[in-house]
This record gives structure tokens, sequence and C-alpha cells, in this order.
């Protein structure tokens, strides 16, 4: 269990390119010899979708119904409802079902622990858990934000997404203080990006320079491109869909950066990187 790191990749700004994210990381880690699991933890199922699974409402099993059996204390078969993709990655899909937990976990004991519990039952298995969480910061992406060892915030050079960062951050330091003192911010990573504008790069250099003093922004910029937002469409990463293209080279590098954030933490000895 100590050899999974299970990273949450959170942003309560929808549009940011959280499910992108997880998706071509995943595969990104997976193509570098990792095992992956991705869990899709928001009811729009966009992480499913973008997996190929086109109609996610009519799965017999998925993160709702595992979830439900957590919950009320049954046996359940922690591997039923993943799902194996042909490039090398496995997924817990999400679907609308989701939707209805968030009141159910207002009503249960212990409700932020129920993702973390069914993660323990899985995590010996894998390298890397990533976690896709909805655009909110409700009840599941607190679970979310509990079971991870870590965050990972997509965020676009823009104002609108900078400014609901230092909501976001607290939110984060809140769950660190009062449940899980082990989580850490991996980093900001940059999405969307358009370095023609000046505007976009006047942004990018006002957070590195501000909350980079503090938080990591990762050196990796995602850039903006259509092929990217096609990936959806066709079920599979940028690495199958446009493998030479500068979002694939993008997220190969970003993969590269993840795994060698363990090795320079154990290096630092300068503050925590959660505020």
């Amino acid at each position: 269990m100590e050899n999974c790191k299970v990273i949450a990749v959170t942003n309560q700004k929808g549009g940011v390119g959280k499910t992108t994210t997880t998706v071509n990381l995943g595969v990104g880690l997976a193509n570098d010899g990792y095992k992956v699991l991705l869990i899709d933890a928001d009811p729009q199922g966009s992480l499913t979708v973008s997996l190929g699974i086109k109609a996610p409402d009519e799965l017999d099993v998925s993160l709702a119904s595992v979830l439900d059996g957590i919950i009320n204390d049954e046996p359940i078969d922690s591997y039923a409802g993943i799902i194996s993709h042909d490039e090398g990655v496995d997924l817990l899909p999400s679907n609308i079902e989701l939707s209805a937990m968030e009141t159910k976990l207002f009503n249960t004991m212990s409700r932020e622990y129920v993702l973390r519990n069914y993660i323990d039952t899985v995590r010996q298995d894998y390298d890397y858990i990533l976690i896709d969480c909805m655009p909110s910061l409700g009840m599941m992406t607190i679970n979310a934000l509990v079971a991870a060892d870590s965050v990972i915030i997509p965020s676009q050079p823009n104002f609108l997404s900078t400014k609901g960062l230092n909501l976001l951050l607290h939110s984060i330091s809140k769950v660190k203080r009062s449940i899980n003192p082990n989580l850490r911010i991996d980093g900001i990573l940059l999405t969307m990006v358009d370095s023609r504008t000046s505007n976009a790069r006047n942004i990018i250099d006002s957070l590195r320079s501000g909350v980079g003093q503090n938080i990591r922004v990762f050196d990796t910029e995602i850039p903006h491109s259509v092929r990217a937002a096609e990936c959806s469409l066709t079920g599979q990463s940028i690495f199958a869909h446009d493998k030479n293209g500068k979002v694939a080279v993008a997220y190969e590098a970003m993969a590269k950066e993840v795994e060698g954030i363990e090795e320079r933490s154990k290096n630092r000895s300068g503050p925590d990187w959660v505020r």
C-alpha cells in the first residue's frame, strides 16, 4: 500500500482540463511502465465517456454502486466494476447514480472516509490511482481529498480560473488540518495555454512569482489544442489520437515531473507545500 500514490485531480471551476489531465497523465504514467487506476468521481461521467464508454448509465457496476456497498457494510467485489482500457490503464467508471451519493453521504457515519475505504481494498495492485473530481467542493470531492496522498490542480491562465484558486487552497488546507494530515499539493498545472497572448503570459508570470513561492507550479504547460478536445470523441488519450502533437509531448513531460516528485520531496528541506 505504501508504494501506491493516490492523486486527486481537482478544481472547483469547470472546464479547466481536469478530465483531460486525468486521462493523459494516467496513460503517460502507464506508458512509463506503471500500473494505473483512474477513478471517475464525477456524476457527469466525463472521464468514463472519454475512455470510450459511451453509455455509462447502462453500466451494471460503477463507483456509486461500489460506494453504496461500503456504506451499507455489504460484501463487495472491489474489482467487479473496473474496466481495462486498451492503452494500459484501468478505469472505475461513473454515471448519474453518483449524483445521489452526495445526499446519501451526509447521513453516513465517517462519511469522509467512504472512498478511502474502497481505495484501500485495491491500492496494493497499483502504482498510481488518479481521481477525477467533480467541479465543486461537495462531499464527493472531500472524499477524494481524504483518500488522496496529494493533489494536482489544473488551471487555465485566465482571471476567473486563478481567482478561484484561493478558495480551493483553503479547502485543501482545511482537509489537511482536520482529516488528512498527510495531504499535500503536488502542484498547479497550467492547461489550455495560448502563449501567443500577452494576457496569458502575464497571468502565468504572476502565478509563478506569487503562488509559486509556496506551491509548485509545474514547469510543464499544456498548450491549447483542438486535437486534445477531439480525444473524448474517440475514447482515446492524446497519445493514441495525436502521438506526435504538442499536447502529447507536454503530457509526456508532465508524467515525468509527477514521477520525480517523490524523489525531490525527500530532498526538500523547505516548508510544506500546502497552505
